[in-house]
């Protein structure tokens, strides 16, 4: 958890504010939900390892002996029997939970934009944060294609309003890797596993999954003919999206819905940006996201400035039944804030004035807030600072917070200010 001096917030900010004036622009609607869930909510076993990293919140008033009643004996702490709140660790379980007491007043189809800090017990280390901020727009109540373009395009123009230009999304459908699994001969109880060694492929290869597949003692028989799957000559090219890549990357005989469903999506969000022509989409057949409650579509952001993903998300059509008690299609993207701010570049916006006021001890109050008020009424923001023997230093420090010009004030001198710039 950390704490942000003003240019670094000012910065963050300004990051802020495009994201959500992108996400207005394309009709989604900021919702706000408390910070804390029950704590069978965020245990439901569908926000997958993040649960493990929940901070929980003990019931009010316990005493010894129930404490003492929850930790004895031979098996595990039963965390339940102390807690009944918890810190959200991402934004989806609270939005279900919302859609669900909220439903008679939402529209049939409801686009909702969060910004908002989760909280996670991760192990401090760069470029993890026990809490940070996710920007998530959700679309509910739309089972069709165009409801994961809405999201991708809706993504893409944030990023390419950020500066970013660029940035792919690349697309699989965990029916499509159920499917899979399921040809090559894996039982359904060890698909599980074997999806989080698949999600390693980019990292060790087939080499790798294939030994850690046998060191899971996954069905032998599955292992070698999805080895060989992977072995297979490579024939077609990778930078186009459409029926013919998708039927390429999977084995023969997958099922046309899932397949339908993947093609109406980059026809749509083709239509929509249409560039030169390419689909800023990649069908990646071993894309596999950790999140238990996806049921259908998975998207990541990527972007050729970085080796990591910016964002994901997918579609969750069995979540807000477990609440609501009947489904209700569902599928989001979350921006990767942290990531995309460290990304951008620190200076002030292009054309913002800043202006830093270096005043003589013996200027009158009256005149320097006059003076201040009238730059702030011509747009500007304004900083008062006492003139110091090190006025380098005190510029330097401006500069850093995002100033961009300055002004020295004499006593009776407020008429003839002349601004320079500090850089």
């Amino acid at each position: 958890m950390r704490d942000f001096l003003p240019a670094e917030k000012a910065r963050r900010e300004r990051v802020l504010a495009v994201i959500r004036e992108r996400y207005r622009a394309h009709g989604f609607d900021e919702i706000e939900t408390p910070v804390m869930e029950e704590y069978g909510r965020l245990h439901s076993g569908m926000g997958g390892d993040n649960e493990k990293l929940a901070y929980n919140v003990l019931k009010r008033g316990l005493d010894a002996e129930a404490v003492v009643g929850a930790t004895i004996g031979d098996g595990p702490v039963d965390i339940g029997a102390l807690a009944d709140l918890g810190l959200r660790y991402d934004l989806t379980v609270p939005l279900a939970r919302f859609y669900a007491s909220h439903r008679a007043e939402l529209p049939t189809v409801f686009r909702a934009v969060q910004i908002a800090p989760v909280w996670r017990a991760e192990r401090p280390q760069k470029g993890r944060y026990r809490q940070f901020v996710q920007c998530d727009i959700d679309i509910i109540g739309d089972a069709s294609a165009r409801a994961e373009a809405e999201l991708a395009i809706a993504t893409l123009d944030t990023l390419d309003a950020l500066g970013l230009d660029g940035g792919r999304i690349r697309i699989n459908d965990r029916r499509a890797l159920e499917w899979m699994l399921d040809s090559f001969g894996f039982d359904a109880a060890e698909r599980p596993g074997v999806l989080i060694t698949i999600d390693k492929l980019d990292k060790i290869g087939p080499d790798g999954v294939a030994a850690e597949l046998r060191d899971r003692d996954a069905t032998p028989g599955a292992i070698d003919a999805f080895e060989a799957f992977l072995r297979r000559p490579q024939t077609m090219e990778y930078n186009a999206y459409g029926e013919r890549q998708i039927r390429k990357a999977l084995p023969v005989g997958v099922p046309d819905d899932i397949v339908e469903h993947l093609v109406g999506i980059g026809r749509t969000v083709g239509a929509a940006r249409p560039g030169d022509g390419e689909v800023p989409l990649v069908f990646d057949a071993f894309l596999v996201r950790g999140m238990g409650y996806y049921t259908g579509t998975i998207l990541e952001l990527a972007h050729p400035s970085v080796d990591y993903s910016l964002g994901g998300g997918g579609r969750y059509d069995g979540m807000i039944g477990r609440f609501l008690g009947q489904d209700v299609p569902a599928v989001g993207f979350s921006i990767g804030f942290e990531r995309i701010v460290d990304l951008l570049d620190a200076a002030a916006d292009a054309g913002s004035r800043a202006v830093v006021l270096v005043h003589d001890r013996d200027v009158p109050a009256h005149e320097l807030l006059a003076l201040k008020a009238r730059l702030v009424a011509e747009g500007a923001r304004v900083r008062l600072e006492t003139r110091t023997k090190n006025l380098k230093a005190l510029l330097e420090r401006a500069a850093a917070d995002g100033y961009t010009s300055f002004a020295t004030v004499s006593a009776g001198s407020s008429a003839e200010l002349e601004l320079k710039p500090l850089s």
